[in-house]
């Protein structure tokens, strides 16, 4: 059962309950300080060289797919055009 109970007379005391408002700010301010410490020490940060690295990488396949993506557009475009100069409704 949630609480304590007197056994004698039945009587359910609950525990005390902190102040609400402070104990939701304390939560916050424990989450951000918890999360500052393991973004500075317990994750891996790259170095500039492979961060770099990274981006050349993700830059060149973003063009890559971009383009391909273009030329599909282009490609329905002038399949549509051609399929509705032959079709009359």
């Amino acid at each position: 059962s949630i609480g304590l109970q007197n056994r004698v007379s039945r009587v359910r005391a609950f525990p005390p309950v902190l102040c609400i408002k402070d104990s939701s700010k304390m939560k916050i301010v424990d989450y951000v300080k918890e999360s500052y410490t393991e973004l500075k020490e317990k994750v891996s940060w790259p170095t500039w060289k492979e961060l770099r690295s990274s981006v050349i990488v993700v830059s060149i396949a973003s063009l890559i797919i971009a383009l391909a993506v273009f030329l599909m557009d282009i490609s329905f475009k002038n399949l549509l055009e051609l399929f509705y100069q032959h079709v009359h409704f």
